[in-house]
């Protein structure tokens, strides 16, 4: 049931993936439809995960995209993206955590799955190490009291509208902030804008594994594909 579910998710990617190499080059091969807001992470602290980020009480500026990534029609199934991008929460450095919807448990959380509405939890499907040496697993799911986001890029920018767009980040079981939409972005700005989870990270927050390791060669192809700079 795994390994099928999986299959298929792989080969509606590569899928959509090869249709868009063939006819929109300059375009995003991954997560091509998104929408990109301005927002705050607001971190309570003591945490006690062994990162800067996540441990320090801060309210952090921070850049969000929402995005489906396969590209399938409005309203449909399709694997959902939440962007984050922290704005020189340490040492000046930006960090960029990439979240996708996933399954729920242990095992399938590593799982990409398929969604059709936003309101829902995204992964990162492997782990985070910190500087003690603690992994962890990051995740985001709607906030308590947080609005129904709908199944369209449209309807989760009337509710970030609102003020009513809210997740909480959580590692491993425990939460350990609270992300929130601001306004809507310019799409010269979301066109603009590259998300890179390896190299855009802190020593003590940061991916682990061989997969997360290739997927820098796989960013810096993607980049140089849209024609900005690596």
């Amino acid at each position: 049931m795994k390994r099928g579910l999986l299959t298929g998710v792989a080969a509606a990617a590569v899928l959509g993936a090869g249709i868009r190499l063939v006819h929109r080059q300059g375009q995003r091969l991954l997560h091509p439809d998104g929408r990109t807001y301005s927002g705050e992470l607001r971190v309570p602290g003591g945490a006690g995960t062994g990162s800067a980020l996540l441990d320090r009480p801060a309210r952090h500026p921070i850049t969000v995209r929402v995005s489906k990534g396969i590209g399938t029609e409005p309203g449909r199934y399709d694997i959902l993206g939440l962007a984050v991008r922290v704005h020189g929460p340490v040492a000046g450095h930006r960090t960029d955590l990439l979240f996708s919807t996933c399954g729920a448990g242990r095992a399938l959380r590593h799982v990409p799955a398929l969604r059709r509405d936003f309101s829902t939890t995204y992964g990162s499907i492997l782990a985070y190490r910190s500087g003690t040496g603690r992994k962890f697993y990051l995740a985001a799911r709607p906030a308590p009291g947080s609005e129904d986001l709908g199944g369209t890029l449209e309807s989760v920018t009337a509710t970030a509208a609102k003020d009513g767009a809210l997740f909480e980040i959580r590692a491993d079981e425990r939460t350990v902030a609270e992300l929130c939409f601001g306004q809507e972005l310019p799409e010269s700005t979301d066109a603009a804008l590259a998300f890179n989870p390896i190299d855009n990270v802190t020593a003590d927050l940061h991916p682990v594994g061989l997969i997360h390791h290739s997927r820098a060669l796989a960013y810096r192809w993607s980049q140089r594909w849209r024609g900005l700079p690596v």
